[in-house]
């Protein structure tokens, strides 16, 4: 189906130090993949650049097409980092609106998204700034549907989320790469995520230490 996320000998800096050591990773369109290993492991990092947000030092990085050597960057990657990246004075729906106009995509879809993550009626109306950690994920993400990326890079996901948000959260994931998008995820939660991706990678110490492939449906 293609090559969502090709990276060769990758190396990423944090000041001096190596976030990324020499990570090779292929993630196809399609495919769902869980980045897991302990705090500091280089999860974050993995994501940031395979986003962009954190230039390669050294190696070689295609993502989405860009080149990341010379610092292309892929169009059609939608990141949900540990903040939502949201502006507190606007309503849920006016951020979602907002995000869609960005991506050149209708802001008509904005409510539709809300709803499909579980936000509906008067709290689409309320200040960002007002809604509790877990509503700020959701709208974050409902943003991520209204403009269907075709790569999905999620920091910790379900963090926050009670379990009908988290199984709103999985239905969303799962809908995206049946749909085609690549699903690049990082979570502690092991044994919940890994229901619903084809296959995990270890990384730690900024390496990456081995693959296991998922008995689920996307791996059927």
């Amino acid at each position: 189906m293609g090559s969502a996320i090709r990276l060769r000998s990758a190396v990423a800096l944090l000041g001096r130090f190596p976030a990324l050591a020499a990570v090779d990773l292929d993630v196809a369109m399609g495919e769902s993949v869980l980045v897991e290993g302990p705090n500091g492991a280089g999860k974050t990092s993995l994501l940031r650049v395979c986003a962009a947000l954190l230039p390669l030092s050294a190696g070689a990085g295609v993502v989405l097409g860009a080149d990341l050597s010379k610092r292309g960057r892929p169009h059609g990657v939608g990141f949900l980092g540990h903040a939502a990246g949201l502006y507190d004075d606007l309503s849920a729906l006016e951020n979602v609106e907002f995000r869609a106009r960005l991506w050149g995509v209708p802001p008509s879809g904005a409510a539709a998204a809300l709803e499909r993550v579980g936000l509906e009626g008067p709290i689409r109306t309320v200040a960002v700034a007002k809604l509790s950690a877990g509503q700020r994920r959701r709208v974050g993400l409902a943003a991520l549907v209204a403009v269907r990326p075709r790569l999905w890079l999620l920091d910790e996901p379900h963090a926050g989320l009670d379990a009908e948000a988290r199984s709103q959260l999985d239905s969303v994931l799962e809908e995206a790469a049946h749909e085609g998008a690549a699903v690049l995820l990082a979570s502690h939660e092991v044994e919940h995520v890994g229901r619903i991706v084809s296959r995990s990678v270890h990384i730690e110490r900024g390496r990456l230490a081995g693959t296991a492939v998922r008995e689920t449906d996307n791996a059927a």
